[in-house]
């Protein structure tokens, strides 16, 4: 797919982690003991996918256990996401809403201890929680545990209140909901358990921080949209930010793409400035601010490799999206993807 997409920018380095083999042994067995996946056709297309060469593209120098861990996140933050995004659960926020609520119990320490009834997403939240949590900072608990449900709660209300009801959302509400219905803020929470760092709420709370931040959430997101347009057209998808310049500006499918590209390398240019501003501003907090930064830019470039080796967004593999029931599974979030399907109505 790569040769039939514009170029996207990205002036950083490409780099990968030594631990990868060992992550990926440790993802199967972690999905299969939680139950995230378990049929042959659903654990194919994981397999397919590589998760732990996406994380250790991201995330090129973290030990083996920190390695292990955010592949943990990102694989069940992808699971749980094609739950919502690909099949009909993503149609009904109805019928989602008590297993956010049941998340929501997990995170807040008020859920009852996991049992075989558990749906597999809650299963592998709690351990997620336990192994993560604990040792951070009160504050960076707060926060994550705040862009945590701002990600589900938007992508089973906005986004499947928009599936529902037919709704095509601005360009300028999509780009702010984007971050959060990409959890890309969870996932750059998570740097600084990587990194073993702990910003202050002074940092989080400074202009030039917010701005770099942001600047690379978009750049992220951004680039998954150019990447995973054919498959979303596929599946009906309208939350695509190529989608939405199309539906919104009138641009052909090539436009739309160079259109977005363009805005990917400009936001990119946006991080580099406020990088440097943060850095001239702060130089006494240099060892904290080094480590969080260059977080931000590999999963800049991470995300942009993975990308493009990915088979998920490969467009000779693209019809396979087109009946989700073949990898999709009901026992992740615990609600009959059927069930949902008659509470769908007359749904995209």
């Amino acid at each position: 797919m790569e040769s039939e997409l514009p170029d996207i920018y990205c002036p950083f380095p490409q780099r990968s982690n030594p631990h990868v083999g060992h992550t990926r042994e440790h993802l199967d067995a972690w999905t299969r003991r939680t139950g995230l996946v378990h049929r042959e056709s659903a654990r194919r297309r994981f397999q397919q996918a590589d998760f732990g060469a996406f994380v250790g593209m991201v995330h090129p120098t973290a030990n083996s256990e920190h390695l292990d861990l955010v592949a943990d996140w990102f694989v069940w933050l992808f699971l749980v996401d094609d739950q919502l995004d690909d099949g009909h659960l993503g149609r009904s926020p109805d019928r989602v809403r008590d297993v956010v609520e049941r998340m929501r119990a997990v995170v807040e320490g008020r859920a009852p201890a996991p049992d075989e009834e558990t749906p597999a997403a809650l299963v592998a939240l709690a351990d997620l929680w336990e192994r993560t949590v604990p040792q951070a900072a009160a504050h960076w608990r707060t926060r994550f545990t705040w862009h945590l449900m701002t990600y589900l709660t938007t992508a089973t209300t906005w986004e499947a209140g928009n599936r529902a009801d037919g709704i095509v959302p601005s360009e300028t509400v999509y780009i702010a909901k984007r971050r959060h219905t990409g959890a890309i803020h969870v996932c750059m929470d998570l740097i600084e358990i990587v990194a073993g760092i702990g910003a202050p709420e002074s940092i989080h709370n400074d202009a030039r921080f917010i701005t770099a931040l942001e600047a690379s959430c978009n750049v992220v997101c951004w680039a998954n949209d150019v990447y995973s347009y054919e498959k979303e057209q596929v599946l009906g998808e309208i939350h695509n930010l190529v989608h939405l310049v199309r539906h919104h500006r009138g641009y052909g499918e090539r436009q739309a793409l160079e259109h977005v590209c363009d805005e990917i390398a400009a936001e990119t240019e946006r991080f580099l400035g406020a990088e440097r501003e943060l850095l001239g501003r702060h130089p006494e907090l240099e060892d904290l601010l080094v480590p969080y930064l260059d977080g931000m830019r590999s999963w800049m470039r991470g995300n942009l490799d993975w990308s493009r080796q990915t088979p998920r967004y490969n467009p000779a593999d693209v019809s396979q999206y087109a009946e989700p029931g073949a990898y999709l599974e009901e026992s992740v979030l615990g609600v009959s993807d059927a069930h949902a399907r008659l509470g769908a109505g007359n749904g995209l």
